[in-house]
């Protein structure tokens, strides 16, 4: 789950009401024109969804406590929060329905983007399991269902009708592989050869493990122990530390986006517009934000990056 929470976004605490339990999550859209550029520009996902939050708190007719949604998703796969859990939700069209269901939006509108990715679809998954965790009930509901509107429009809306299963099928987190296991009770027919086979490892490995003295015999029923075979979780490779000297008027890079990407998703990015491969002296002034964030003050916290707060900030290597 790639989490970006209140904190990050620069939110205090909500002030929406307490709602320990649903029946559900209602899954809901925009219902305006959303930009394209979302697909390209994580930036303007956050600009977006604080766009909406700033709406709703100036929408003196609803007299919103805070974002209507508990989160939303955005279509490079982030689970954005906004009142977050245990709060009762301001979208679904009135107090009872509000109370019936929380809510999450995918950032989708009725024309321009329109279509959901697979890593928003996902992100949604992420939000309504972490909300079942938290007090929502089985219930997966659009907007549409119990109100009159088109929300959360036809593609998302027929994803809702199909039980929003991940792309490529299944709802939860699959679950582990045989190879995971820590042991194997011997059936009619099991050799060590043959589970060696099927859990991926050496005959040998077994008998050391085991201290079997008679590899051509086994028992039915016999635990034999397996050696830890999980697979390693793929290493991320992050962007190494090009140096101070790297950071001046007049440099160009892409490294600087993904850099400027990374502020943003960390609640750090003054950027109106999204992040760009020039250095600005936006740039320097959101990585000041970023510094300041890790608790530099001062000439520490100067917008020019340095190794240790590099390092932290995790920018993805650029292929």
């Amino acid at each position: 789950m790639k989490l970006v929470t209140r904190s990050d976004l620069g939110w205090p605490a909500s002030a929406a009401p307490a709602q320990t339990t649903t029946k559900g999550v209602k899954v809901h859209y925009e219902g305006t024109a959303v930009s394209k550029n979302l697909l390209t520009d994580h930036a303007a996902c956050i600009a977006e969804w604080k766009a909406i939050r700033k709406s709703h708190l100036a929408n003196k007719a609803e007299n919103y406590s805070d974002v209507a949604y508990n989160y939303a998703a955005c279509p490079h796969g982030y689970l954005l929060e906004g009142r977050g859990l245990r709060k009762r939700t301001g979208a679904n069209g009135n107090q009872a329905l509000n109370q019936g269901h929380y809510a999450i939006l995918g950032l989708l509108g009725s024309s321009g983007l329109t279509e959901p990715t697979d890593a928003m679809l996902n992100a949604l998954r992420d939000g309504i399991e972490l909300l079942r965790k938290n007090g929502a009930g089985s219930e997966i509901k659009g907007h549409r269902d119990g109100y009159a509107t088109a929300c959360p429009g036809g593609p998302l809306y027929k994803w809702v009708q199909q039980g929003a299963p991940r792309p490529g099928g299944g709802t939860t987190t699959p679950e582990p592989p045989a190879s995971s296991a820590k042991e194997h009770k011997v059936v009619k027919g099991d050799t060590l050869t043959s589970i060696a086979k099927k859990y991926k490892t050496t005959v040998a490995t077994l008998v050391k493990l085991n201290k079997i003295p008679d590899p051509n015999k086994l028992d039915l029923g016999q635990i034999i122990k397996l050696p830890s075979t999980a697979p390693a979780k793929p290493k991320t490779e992050y962007e190494p530390f090009p140096g101070a000297s790297f950071f001046h008027t007049g440099r160009k890079s892409p490294l600087i986006t993904a850099m400027g990407r990374r502020l943003v998703a960390e609640g750090c990015g003054k950027y109106k517009q999204g992040p760009g491969p020039n250095w600005t002296n936006v740039d320097k002034a959101s990585y000041s934000a970023w510094q300041r964030k890790l608790g530099y003050t001062g000439t520490a916290a100067d917008g020019i990056p340095g190794k240790t707060s590099w390092d932290k900030l995790r920018v993805p290597k650029q292929l």
